[in-house]
């Protein structure tokens, strides 16, 4: 029985349907993402979440780079969590099933995109329909960020990451970008203009770094955990 079976089965007095269209009693059907999300990933170990845009295409260099970092991501002992549909996530888990690795699909239907790829592990695939909830488990599981070339979702979870982590709501952790063509206009502008105008300080800058290759991505993760005597392999 899903966590949502068990929601309706409490509440089996009243009309699911109905249920949901009422904002009062949403929160029921949040909670059952929350029970869904909270037992998967509390059993898969320590992952590493890969982002990026569903529009890169399997022949772009982008697509390449992320399938070779979650097979490295692999390889020193992590598995590894996408958004689950297509382009940069479904090379994030295809890299991660190259190498035999937990591959991890965290699928959210959107009206223009297709569902998720084909590359997660049938028993890691969780559908949400909140956003808000789906953050909460990239945020609650991985042990890192890599964040590949992506749009407005991208750019919403790697600063939702980071205001997190500057704010002191969640614990520091490594937080990757790929590739200084696409983000190195941004950070000129982070630093160039709201550094400038005192929105953040000078520290704040070394929350995020910016590589070239996926060992240099891979290289970040290891160096952060290495600093605390941590293994990815508890």
């Amino acid at each position: 029985m899903t966590s949502e079976d068990k929601i309706k089965q409490a509440f089996k007095d009243r009309d699911w349907n109905e249920i949901k269209t009422h904002d009062s009693w949403v929160i029921f059907k949040v909670m059952a993402e929350m029970v869904e999300g909270f037992e998967k990933l509390a059993k898969i170990g320590p992952c590493v979440s890969i982002f990026g845009s569903a529009r890169t295409k399997s022949d772009n260099p982008y697509y390449k780079m992320a399938e070779e970092i979650a097979a490295k991501l692999v390889r020193h002992g992590y598995g590894v969590i996408t958004g689950g549909g297509p382009g940069i996530m479904e090379a994030g888990n295809k890299g991660a099933k190259s190498e035999k690795g937990k591959s991890v699909g965290l699928n959210i239907e959107l009206p223009h995109e297709q569902g998720n790829n084909m590359y997660i592990d049938p028993d890691k695939l969780i559908s949400f329909d909140y956003f808000f909830v789906r953050k909460v488990m990239f945020v609650k599981y991985s042990q890192g960020f890599i964040v590949m070339p992506g749009g407005f979702g991208t750019l919403d979870e790697l600063f939702e990451a980071v205001t997190l982590i500057q704010t002191n709501k969640i614990g520091r952790f490594p937080i990757v970008l790929v590739g200084e063509e696409f983000w190195g206009g941004l950070f000129d502008w982070i630093k160039g203009t709201m550094l400038k105008a005192g929105n953040i300080s000078p520290e704040d800058l070394n929350l995020i770094n910016i590589v070239e290759t996926p060992t240099d991505a891979v290289r970040v993760i290891d160096e952060f955990y290495s600093k605390y005597l941590l293994s990815p392999n508890f």
